[in-house]
């Protein structure tokens, strides 16, 4: 896939190194470029794992597989010397300094396309490279609340809250992904790399999608609705006997099937429910039925009686019955590499299939400066900068 490809990684916690670690599961050589103390997220805990010979971050490890880790001072003239050298063995440089960081230390898109045209030159930010804000610093949570995700996230009545794994950042890491392909894939029809630039706030707009574009097209403002879908019924989180399942009853007959797999074949007749909109308009009645119908069974015997009646459904597990499920065990989500100092560690596979094949974890995440003797010498530079 991108076997050949080189990618000078100048990003640290996580936005920029998910869409790194992305590129490296295609089969990039992705070089981590860290300062002497290393990126920030290696201190970031606990959790550590944690051996004889070293301490890991939960946090970096989750997102810095298949990469080769490259310290350089870039307040030194030796590490800027050896920067330059690896940018220009590079297809792609991806950097997450605050704007005008990298341009500062020689390194801006100007000089660096009339050098190496072919370069593509990635950027990712919390408010872009232009604008009244382009020189904050960008956080998942300052993202998710200036974006608005954080006043429609939450309970009704409750305060604002964010949601629960950094979405800005990994969504803005998975959309410099696909701008880096696509760049990649016009560098072959026209030999010039191209300019990318993605950032946090407008990311999370994005990632809004429906609650976005209700707004745009009727200037109501999204308030926090739980785990209920405005327009569907039912479509949620529903307590069982013993826990919770969602249930995703998307259509007029899903809904009769629905009624008639809890033993309520009355409820599923019922006309006060017959079409979603009375769902919707009839949703306290119905969840009121539908909370009764649901107690007198346990999830698994809930979720047996859905999955043969073929609505869809599942039970929400924490983070232990996701892994003992049955169905992640055989698509292999976890992997278990060796490890530097650890031994070896356990870290998530990429999540594709190409060709029918799943991209392989060919690399832990690196050790800090584990490759740099490597990687120095493959640049021509004779001592650690």
């Amino acid at each position: 896939m991108l076997s050949g490809v080189r990618v000078a990684d100048f990003t640290r916690v996580l936005t920029g190194p998910f869409c790194t670690m992305l590129l490296g599961d295609l089969g990039a050589d992705v070089i981590k470029v860290e300062p002497p103390q290393g990126d920030d997220t290696r201190a970031w805990g606990p959790p550590f794992q944690v051996s004889s010979s070293g301490r890991e971050s939960s946090y970096f490890l989750s997102v810095n597989r298949n990469k080769r880790s490259l310290v350089l001072d870039l307040k030194s003239e030796a590490g800027l010397e050896a920067a330059r050298a690896l940018i220009a063995s590079s297809d792609v440089v991806v950097e997450n300094f605050r704007p005008g960081t990298f341009e500062r230390l020689g390194f801006g898109w100007e000089a660096l396309h009339a050098e190496f045209p072919r370069l593509i030159y990635a950027s990712v930010s919390g408010f872009g490279q232009s604008g009244p804000y382009r020189e904050r610093a960008g956080y998942d949570v300052i993202a998710q609340g200036m974006g608005g995700m954080m006043s429609y996230n939450g309970e009704p009545g409750g305060q604002p809250l964010r949601v629960g794994v950094a979405v800005a950042d990994v969504f803005s890491g998975a959309l410099l992904t696909q701008a880096i392909l696509a760049a990649l894939y016009q560098r072959e029809k026209t030999g010039q790399g191209e300019r990318l630039d993605v950032n946090l706030l407008e990311s999370v707009i994005a990632l809004g999608s429906s609650q976005t574009g209700r707004y745009l097209a009727t200037g109501e403002i999204p308030v926090p609705v739980g785990n209920e879908h405005r327009s569907i019924v039912p479509y949620g989180t529903y307590e069982c006997g013993d826990g919770f399942i969602n249930i995703a009853a998307g259509n007029d007959a899903l809904w009769r099937k629905l009624g008639v797999a809890l033993d309520r074949p009355e409820m599923a007749a019922d006309e006060r429910f017959a079409t979603n909109e009375r769902r919707v308009q009839q949703r306290p009645e119905l969840e009121r039925q539908l909370a009764e119908a649901l107690s007198h069974f346990g999830r698994e015997e809930v979720t047996r009686r859905l999955e043969v009646a073929g609505v869809p459904c599942g039970p929400v597990n924490d983070m232990a019955e996701v892994f003992a499920d049955p169905h992640v065990q055989a698509r292999g989500v976890a992997v278990t590499v060796p490890h530097a100092s650890l031994g070896h560690t356990t870290v998530t596979a990429p999540p594709w299939e190409i060709g029918g094949v799943t991209p392989t974890v060919r690399l832990a995440p690196p050790t800090l400066g584990q490759h740099s003797e490597e990687i120095l010498s493959e640049l021509g530079q004779d001592t650690q900068p």
